[in-house]
């Protein structure tokens, strides 16, 4: 993410350079000199990332320097635009502008020469964390193979209907998506059809794949084939562990020639992935199935252009089966299995909290069931949970699933997704505005052929796909109106918004506030409150739910991107 930042900076540099070439006039080398400091740090910076996303221990050191690099990005940033205030103000020569440049090439050129002394390692130089693999011991997705009969509440039908597609129907080869936003219990399902024994008695032979982002397909080929065997109790293929992926995809299709399949891939991320799978798995024309369980609809519908597809989108909980789940886990050595009525209000808000996610059901009821039952436990969860899903082992699980997909996000879009974080739980978003905010803070990329409010629409539209943002409301042309995050998400967001250093949220019951603020939301705030942050050089403020706002306060601001909701 701090790549994303300085990528984002280059960029501006980039336009000052080329469009402000000569108003710069003395100083254009130095600029240029900056942006040629940044671009060396950038692979650094990446490589940081990478071992964040794959929760890798980082080094104290590179701590520093990751947040030595975002401050003096922030730096550059504020001296840009009071260099292009002052030029909108028709100043021939922007003050002071200058001699801040010369200072901060030399904070940029200090930074470079730390992270080469310290040896900091650059993706560029192969760095080991590039693949942002997952142990299976941290994979917080094995907890869903192992789940009794008895967990599983709300997907029974479900399971019947994919059952029935499984066993009936075509006998081409067809593939099964099962889609949905990380939580929902894809794998859970998928799972639980695969071990029916109606579905074993069916197929001559099965295998489950953990794709995952990070995989080899020569690896995933040889699974399948080991698996294959051992399901029919056969040797497994002499020679498979050193054959070539041409050799391994022509064994398996021979292997299936006769036989009826099934096959899970289970947590599929991108598309390309189906090109790389399809010729290995034949349509035998005896009813070969494949299933696919994504966060990503594009990945379910590629599968369109070489095999009919069953698309099934996994929907949250309704709210009574919600219920029931909490109270089976929350309870279940308490009170037999019931909410105590002293208890139910707050207990019904945090299902709420939930949005019908099973995994942070649990996850979370699985916690209060540790608990003292009282007011105080539940109230204290209730409030504190965005900052309990960093900490507590209980919610480890949920926090790194639905992290997981911000985590594989390209960079150009992880900046865009954060910037939802800036608006209050449960907001319904106007999306013109929003994609105009983006384009505002420079989060866009020009594309030829497109205006940027087309590319910015293209960036909303693949959140949707990848199940991070909500279409809350849609036109009848199709084109999303509104939308929102999951409330879940949202705290996540909250959390990584801080831990990045992305915005300030300020909120009715905060007082104060330090540090760098680049961005800040403000909402239910007073007046006296925000009086404190008058002097700082803040780029993007959005004001929500505010009762007095004098004109003299906002008059500094007026330059800046200003949103009042």
């Amino acid at each position: 993410m701090a790549e994303t930042t300085v990528s984002s900076l280059i960029d501006r540099l980039l336009h000052l350079l080329t469009q402000e070439a000569k108003l710069l006039g003395g100083i254009h080398g130095e600029v240029a000199d900056i942006k040629d400091e940044l671009e060396s740090i950038q692979s650094f910076l990446k490589d940081a990332d990478a071992k964040a996303a794959a929760e890798q221990d980082i080094d104290e050191g590179v701590k520093t320097w990751v947040k030595q690099v975002r401050e003096v990005a922030f730096h550059i940033d504020v001296a840009i635009d009071q260099y292009l205030l002052q030029v909108a103000l028709h100043d021939p020569h922007p003050s002071g502008f200058r001699a801040k440049i010369q200072e901060i090439k030399a904070s940029v050129q200090k930074i470079n020469e730390r992270s080469k002394r310290y040896g900091f390692q650059s993706t560029a130089q192969g760095s080991c964390c590039g693949a942002r693999s997952i142990s299976w011991n941290n994979d917080p997705r094995k907890d869903s193979l192992y789940l009794d009969d008895a967990d599983v509440v709300g997907i029974e039908s479900s399971i019947d209907e994919l059952i029935s597609g499984l066993v009936g129907g075509s006998p081409h080869r067809t593939v099964v998506s099962v889609v949905g936003m990380g939580g929902l219990g894809k794998t859970t399902l998928t799972k639980k059809i695969y071990d029916n024994q109606m579905v074993r008695g069916h197929f001559d032979c099965h295998a489950w794949i953990s794709v995952s982002q990070s995989y080899k397909i020569e690896d995933l080929l040889r699974s399948i084939i080991k698996q294959f065997c051992e399901s029919r109790r056969e040797l497994p293929l002499l020679g498979i562990d050193a054959m070539d992926e041409q050799l391994l995809v022509n064994k398996l299709r021979d292997y299936l020639l006769q036989k009826r399949y099934v096959v899970v891939y289970d947590d599929v991320w991108k598309i390309e992935f189906w090109d790389s799978i399809k010729n290995s798995l034949p349509n035998n024309h005896i009813g070969g199935r494949i299933i696919i369980t994504t966060c990503n609809s594009e990945v379910a519908n590629y599968c369109k252009k070489s095999s009919p597809i069953r698309v099934y989108k996994l929907q949250p909980l309704p709210c009574d089966k919600a219920w029931e789940l909490f109270c089976k886990r929350a309870f279940q050595f308490d009170f037999e299995g019931h909410c105590p009525a002293s208890l139910e209000k707050l207990s019904h808000d945090i299902v709420e909290k939930c949005g019908g996610l099973p995994l942070a059901i649990v996850a979370i009821s699985g916690l209060l069931s540790t608990k003292d039952k009282t007011m105080f436990e539940w109230k204290n969860l209730h409030d504190s949970l965005g900052f309990e899903f960093g900490r507590n082992p209980h919610l480890s699980s949920v926090n790194k699933i639905l992290s997981l997909s911000f985590e594989y996000l390209p960079y150009n879009l992880k900046s865009c997704f954060l910037y939802l974080g800036m608006y209050p739980e449960d907001y319904s978003i106007n999306c013109i505005r929003l994609v105009r905010q983006w384009i505002a803070e420079g989060f866009v990329k020009e594309i030829e052929g497109k205006t940027l409010e087309e590319v910015a629409q293209e960036y909303l539209i693949e959140l949707i796909h990848r199940s991070l943002v909500q279409a809350s409301e849609v036109n009848l042309d199709g084109k999303v109106r509104r939308c929102r995050l999951h409330d879940l998400l949202h705290e996540i967001v909250l959390q990584k918004m801080k831990d990045l250093s992305f915005c300030h949220v300020l909120l009715k019951q905060e007082s104060s506030f330090e540090g760098l603020i680049q961005r800040m939301s403000v909402n239910k705030v007073s007046y006296n409150v925000l009086k404190g942050f008058k002097d700082k050089k803040v780029h993007s403020l959005l004001l929500f739910n505010l009762d007095e706002l004098p004109k003299s306060f906002m008059s500094p601001f007026f330059f800046f991107q200003i949103s009042s909701f």
